[in-house]
């Protein structure tokens, strides 16, 4: 308890420093999930997609990214077998902050797209077998996150690979596509909106103190849908017809089309990104807070001060801005080749899945899902479209990140506490 009183401030100071680090990682990383497809398709340039990410990562991590951050804060771990020492939680998480901050660098810098979620996962297990002992993981919970790590791509590729063959079925298999595309293009676009806003009225909104029953959920989220329905139809009725390119490319005008929906799927991304991920590195620093404001106390639960959330958002567009575009490439054209069309599936199937996986409070990973989102769209056309030999190394990265993360953690975590003890 004399550490807590004695080091506050400096503990509140290196948990912002920290946090600000990790978010910032999070954003030069995970923005390849929430924007590689948008740019790789071609319908958004790099500097639009950092404008469009750079809005909707903030205001997904402000208005709905309350929820997931209590399964990482307190579901993990169990605090209550070191209620007695809270210097060893403060210690834990601050070391859990830095080794996924340093690790997520290292693998930004070199274009891998590893999982923010596993970094962060992996540096508190580790920190707890180090400092506390087996039984101080939850891993009833690590189970349920383990599963929702092989659960997630599947449900992201399927829901892709359905968005897909619809879009074969209503637009690209009739007689007349173009006209067909910009028929049925409104209604795709009132999908994002309806999806996007139920999901996260349902849950994402009771930090705000702004709750709403399940009936009053479904007419505002249909009010929003048909409000962006209605701007989507706007922009989708301006595309021409371009022979020329159609002479080249049968279905040129067609993805005409979807260039200006692929602004919409791509806001929607980068909300859900901002919802999901952003308690992967305001998580520790909440607990932080949370201990030093309380004088030592371990809670259960703490309330979740707005700054902390503001301090998460703004992170994440800094590493978006910085060194993003490093590792955008990987699932935007290396997987397999994407057209605003294939783009548009792959991101609004990886916007839903990650939105509704997210409000159920487990911490998935948008990496997995938005691979899942692309190899779906990709199965599409048939495996000979999917490059098997990008999805090896990408999971490779994967499995590396746990321990990786593990081991940082628990050596900053000796680290700290030498220092301060």
């Amino acid at each position: 308890m004399e550490l807590i009183t004695t080091y506050g401030t400096v503990f509140i100071v290196m948990a912002l420093v920290f946090g600000l680090y990790m978010t910032w990682g999070i954003g030069a990383n995970d923005v390849a999930n929430a924007m590689g497809t948008s740019v790789g398709s071609g319908a958004l340039t790099v500097m639009q997609a950092i404008v469009i990410a750079a809005i909707f990562e903030f205001a997904g991590a402000f208005l709905a990214g309350g929820h997931v951050t209590s399964t990482i804060r307190k579901g993990i771990i169990d605090p209550a077998l070191i209620i007695d020492s809270p210097e060893t939680l403060v210690f834990g998480m601050l070391a859990a902050l830095l080794a996924a901050g340093i690790w997520l660098m290292v693998a930004s810098t070199r274009g891998w797209p590893v999982s923010t979620t596993h970094s962060i996962v992996g540096a508190v297990v580790g920190f707890a077998l180090a400092g506390i002992g087996v039984d101080a993981v939850n891993w009833g919970k690590i189970s349920q996150i383990v599963a929702s790590w092989v659960v997630s791509p599947v449900l992201g590729g399927l829901l892709a690979f359905l968005l897909m063959m619809s879009i074969r079925r209503l637009i690209l298999g009739v007689e007349h596509p173009f006209e067909s595309a910009k028929r049925w293009g409104p209604v795709y676009v009132f999908l994002v909106g309806f999806i996007i806003s139920l999901v996260t009225m349902f849950k994402g909104l009771k930090h705000l103190n702004l709750e709403l029953s399940v009936s009053m959920s479904f007419v505002a989220a249909t009010v929003i849908g048909l409000g962006i329905a209605v701007v989507g139809w706007a922009l989708i009725r301006r595309v021409q017809v371009d022979p020329m390119a159609d002479r080249d490319f049968h279905f040129a005008s067609v993805e005409k089309v979807f260039t200006p929906m692929m602004l919409f799927t791509a806001c929607a991304m980068a909300f859900a990104h901002g919802s999901n991920d952003v308690a992967n590195g305001i998580g520790p620093m909440a607990a932080v807070v949370s201990i030093v404001r309380s004088g030592g106390e371990v809670a259960q639960k703490s309330e979740l001060p707005l700054w902390i959330l503001l301090v998460g958002g703004a992170g994440i567009v800094v590493g978006l801005a910085t060194m993003g575009y490093r590792v955008m490439k990987t699932i935007g054209t290396r997987i397999t080749e994407l057209t605003p069309s294939r783009g548009f599936c792959a991101t609004l199937a990886a916007a839903a899945t990650v939105v509704l996986a997210s409000r159920t409070g487990l911490p998935v990973s948008t990496t997995h899902i938005a691979v899942g989102a692309v190899v779906g769209v990709g199965l599409a056309r048939g495996v000979g479209a999917i490059d098997l030999r990008v999805i090896g190394g990408i999971i490779v990265s994967w499995l590396v990140t746990l321990p990786v993360g593990g081991v940082l953690a628990a050596l900053f975590f000796f680290t700290l506490k030498g220092m301060f003890t």
